[in-house]
């Protein structure tokens, strides 16, 4: 894919290393930020490769094409957030103890990352169509439903949460009330004259979510 050739953008500078895999890591961070402020076809490789000290050449190496980059930079995106997931240890937590600490981390995590929000609103305005060519992606993200599947499933079992819901179902709606806060926060808040970047605003807004989901699950 061509890319732009205007006038010129500077990326912060990342120190360069010799170490391949720092490298390709260092790489991925400034793609990450260039993929989610520009999409994918605003995003410019030859920034990229300013901010690292090194070729677009360097760069096709390791990652192929622009294409290739910025299909890491979607995994890399979600393997952090399911990564940290993974630190929650739900497993040892009562059920809807656990239920309640995975909601708001997703809202806090959201919250604290709008990168990811925009790469993943980036790839829904491409439908998915560099996703597709991910031999990780599945990889990624199965355990984190697997997990959800974990804890509803031991609330059932204990009384605690009402059967015959979907573990997939409740991850999109948990999701879909998380990046609302993030993927529509400025034309909410024009709109309705609505003040959402506050810390008492974040808070008042994951209890909410938190609860609607507990309500919607427990018996």
């Amino acid at each position: 894919m061509d890319e732009p050739t205007d006038s010129p953008r500077k990326a912060p500078r990342a120190k360069r290393t010799n170490d391949p895999a720092r490298t390709m890591a260092d790489i991925l961070e400034v793609a990450m930020r260039e993929f989610a402020e520009y999409g994918l076809a605003g995003a410019r490789i030859d920034v990229i490769a300013a901010a690292m000290q090194t070729s677009k050449r360097m760069i096709y190496y390791y990652f192929g094409s622009k294409e290739g980059l910025y299909v890491a930079a979607l995994e890399e995106a979600y393997r952090r957030m399911r990564d940290i997931e993974k630190g929650l240890h739900l497993e040892d937590l009562p059920p809807e103890e656990a239920l309640r600490t995975l909601v708001a981390f997703t809202v806090d995590y959201q919250w604290a990352h709008p990168d990811y929000i925009r790469l993943v609103m980036t790839e829904n305005i491409h439908r998915g169509e560099y996703l597709r060519q991910s031999k990780l992606i599945q990889q990624i993200n199965v355990p984190a439903i697997e997990g959800l599947r974990e804890v509803y499933e031991r609330g059932v079992v204990a009384g605690v949460f009402r059967p015959g819901l979907d573990p997939i179902d409740l991850h999109m709606s948990i999701s879909a009330l998380s990046v609302f806060n993030v993927a529509n926060k400025h034309t909410f808040s024009v709109i309705f004259k609505r003040e959402m970047d506050s810390a008492p605003a974040l808070d008042a807004r994951r209890d909410s979510i938190v609860e609607m989901v507990v309500r919607f699950v427990r018996r």
